[in-house]
């Protein structure tokens, strides 16, 4: 990447990503790219956050460099689990009532410093828009990186609408199982054969002032206001609503997958070994997937904040061994509601020369690993586009918001995903693993997803699409 690094930096970009693994990562792959383009870095994560990187990661992740530094903000709540992700509807309504303050004046702070440039700009998550208010304030570009899919941020921009049309606030809860979620909507731009119950979950309310939901359609409308809107996704996959938010919104950057980007990042081993990870790795499950066939491993993730029953964890452990295939199987401690995690003796038993369970892995290597032929995962966007980068087929469960969204356009417009049944069973999971890895349907999605890692690829390349739009970002969006 056509290199502008300064001898004394003269660019100082402030970066807020919201409080949650999802979001954290790809904000940091956007700040380390920035920081290779000459960027003064500083990095704010939560109190609570990084607290929990120390513990994950050790001291020296959150040190930084003299041009990488690390700030905290309070987020306003109690203290709480200090391992599990933090309840998100108090979260974020805690953000939106106590974050603004102590923001504005860590960076009025960090401007009066003759330690560091002026500050030149502020990307903050695009749910964290009291980032954008404060570089208004200052005169600056307030540009937001918004961490889903466009196709979710659509659906977002959208509930205004859902609630002029009537449909939201729903009268009382059986919408849930009278067939109304199944209602076809087709009047959202650049978005065909959607569901009602493929639009981001928040909607799924009987009071219009429920916290996500208020929130949410509050944050992406916001996002409008802001100086620019990055999307950590490639023109090809989202062209139609792209295109329609484009008509919106023109200041629109597209420059994803971010991982892919970042081969054209900073050199610098110090930079690369900055992390973001909230969750200890288990870097030895790589040496045990390089003991496996080609394609033969089915890796299961649900994300960092997808919780279960005890009874579906339970369908999902016998699914995978009655399958008779190997797999990887990422089980987070809190991963079922309200309970530790237990899996049966015998499960153990039957899978201990087919299956690893452990508590987190470095995903990217695993997706990227030779052996792994699907993945089972809740559709976040994170996993949906590094998938994507690394041409692997999925068997989708969405969890919440706009994975649901994500898990349609996999499963339709994309052509490499299967829908795992909400109330999972054992059979099914069974069949679908040995579907996807076995049948005829599976062949051909792994050929569809070998052509977008292909396409993905094309865009990050030097003069494709999104390394096109990286720079127009630097040279017209961030000075």
């Amino acid at each position: 990447m056509g290199s502008t690094q300064l001898g004394a930096k003269e660019l100082h970009a402030v970066c807020l990503p919201f409080p949650a693994q999802g979001h954290v990562n790809p904000m940091m792959q956007l700040a380390k790219l920035l920081y290779s383009r000459g960027f003064q870095i500083t990095f704010v994560n939560t109190e609570f956050n990084h607290r929990r990187l120390i513990r994950s990661r050790g001291s020296d992740s959150v040190k930084g460099l003299p041009d990488f530094q690390f700030a905290t903000i309070p987020d306003g709540l109690p203290p709480s689990d200090k391992d599990a992700t933090q309840d998100v509807p108090t979260l974020c309504d805690s953000i939106r009532k106590t974050c603004l303050g102590p923001f504005k004046e860590l960076v009025t702070k960090r401007n009066s410093s003759s330690e560091v440039p002026h500050i030149t700009c502020i990307v903050s998550d695009g749910i964290m828009g009291f980032g954008r208010e404060v570089a208004k304030e200052m005169g600056i570009p307030g540009v937001q990186l918004w961490t889903s899919s466009a196709c979710g941020f659509m659906g977002y921009l959208q509930y205004g609408e859902l609630v002029k049309r009537g449909i939201v606030p729903f009268k009382d809860e059986s919408f849930m199982q009278d067939g109304t979620l199944d209602e076809p909507i087709d009047w959202i731009p650049g978005m065909r054969n959607m569901r009602l119950k493929d639009i981001p979950s928040f909607i799924r309310v009987t009071n219009v002032n429920d916290i996500m939901f208020d929130y949410l359609r509050s944050e992406a409308q916001h996002c409008l206001k802001s100086s620019a809107i990055i999307f950590n996704t490639f023109d090809e996959l989202e062209h139609e609503v792209l295109e329609e938010i484009s008509a919106m919104f023109p200041n629109i950057y597209t420059i994803g997958p971010l991982a892919l980007l970042g081969r054209h990042g900073p050199e610098s081993n110090l930079v690369k070994s900055l992390s973001s990870g909230l969750w200890k790795e288990d870097a030895k499950c790589i040496e045990w997937l390089d003991k496996q066939k080609p394609d033969s491993v089915v890796y299961v993730n649900y994300g960092s904040i997808a919780m279960m029953t005890d009874q579906h964890l339970k369908e999902f452990a016998w699914g995978l061994a009655n399958s008779k295939h190997h797999f990887l199987w990422i089980v987070r401690p809190d991963v079922v509601k309200g309970d530790s995690v237990v899996l049966p003796e015998e499960f153990f038993e039957e899978i201990k020369d087919r299956g690893y369970v452990t508590s987190w892995c470095p995903q990217e290597q695993v997706l990227a690993h030779p052996s792994v032929g699907v993945f089972l995962t809740h559709c976040g966007w994170n996993s949906t586009i590094e998938t994507i980068s690394e041409g692997v087929p999925v068997l989708c469960w969405p969890f919440r918001s706009e994975q649901l969204t994500n898990c349609r356009f996999l499963c339709t417009d994309w052509g490499i995903g299967m829908e795992v049944n909400n109330d999972v069973k054992c059979n099914d999971i069974e069949a679908l693993v040995k579907e996807m890895l076995e049948g005829e349907k599976g062949m051909k999605m792994r050929r569809k997803a070998e052509e977008w890692k292909k396409k993905a690829i094309a865009a990050t390349d030097t003069g494709g699409s999104s390394y096109n739009n990286f720079e127009r970002l630097i040279k017209v969006a961030l000075q």
